[in-house]
């Protein structure tokens, strides 16, 4: 039998109907929120502010764009070290509300604590007609990731032996599928980013169905264990393969299709990010 992560576990407790997906849905309006936390999902010596902040907001965004939905507004709470500076809150600031701006989202208020550490919380309030779930896969259905994985644990790594990265490095910067997903929502029955890792996330999505997965590709553990990627993954209808594939191709999105749901209990080996 398969351990429960605490993160699970949590969500299991909770007795909402609209918990399970990136984002809770209510209506066309979407509600999520993560966490950019010092000494947990970064160390102030990899980053500079800039790109502290420029993360938590693409990493928030994330779970509109896996949802087809458009980012409206922003709430963001801020915990700042006391030896924090104006500037560098300046810094901070101006690439959380660059970065929210580029895709069209407005921070309209939150809040900011002092504490020990630099600590990020984010709430996106976004808009969407069609929401792309992870309910709905069919037995026969595809699944397939987009973009290159495996980067962004490799780029952890190096930063944990005290080596560089390049600034454009996957760790730094999430690429977010908007396009492709708004183009392709028609042809696809579920979707979510991937924030755990391909193995975890797939697993998640295999769980929700009450399927398992035949595979169609052998992946390399650096690949399936490599978390905080951001690329989509995405299950649809054999018979629209040709379709998401001209639609991945039209957006320069790199599509791999790697396993088909089943009627088992196959499920890949998964280590919680988290705890």
């Amino acid at each position: 039998m398969q351990k429960i992560d605490k993160e699970q576990y949590l969500i299991n407790s909770l007795t909402s109907e609209h918990i399970g997906d990136d984002a809770a849905v209510i209506g066309d309006t979407l509600y999520s929120m993560d966490a950019f936390f010092e000494d947990v999902h970064f160390k102030r010596e990899w980053m500079s502010l800039t790109q502290i902040a420029r993360k938590a907001m693409l990493v928030n965004l994330s779970d509109a764009i896996a949802m087809n939905a458009k980012p409206q507004y922003a709430l963001v709470t801020l915990s700042l070290p006391k030896d924090i500076r104006d500037f560098e809150i300046e810094l901070l600031t101006e690439a959380l509300e660059a970065t929210a701006r580029a895709y069209g989202c407005e921070i309209i208020g939150g809040d900011t604590i002092g504490g020990d550490k630099l600590h990020l919380s984010i709430t996106i309030i976004s808009k969407s007609d069609n929401p792309l779930l992870r309910t709905g896969l069919k037995e026969g259905d595809l699944l397939a990731y987009t973009g290159v994985l495996g980067e962004s644990g490799a780029n952890l790594q190096a930063l944990m032996r005290g080596e560089e990265i390049a600034e454009d490095a996957r760790f730094y910067e999430p690429v977010l599928r908007a396009a492709f997903v708004e183009r392709a929502r028609p042809y696809l029955r579920v979707g979510m980013d991937i924030s755990d890792g391909l193995y975890c996330d797939t697993n998640k999505l295999l769980d929700i169905n009450k399927y398992g997965k035949e595979d169609l590709l052998s992946i390399d553990n650096n690949i399936g264990l490599s978390g905080e990627e951001y690329e989509m993954l995405v299950g649809f209808d054999p018979e629209n393969l040709e379709a998401v594939k001209k639609i991945a191709e039209e957006t320069g999105t790199p599509l791999t299709i790697f396993a088909k749901a089943a009627k088992n209990s196959e499920r890949y080996p998964c280590k919680s990010h988290h705890f």
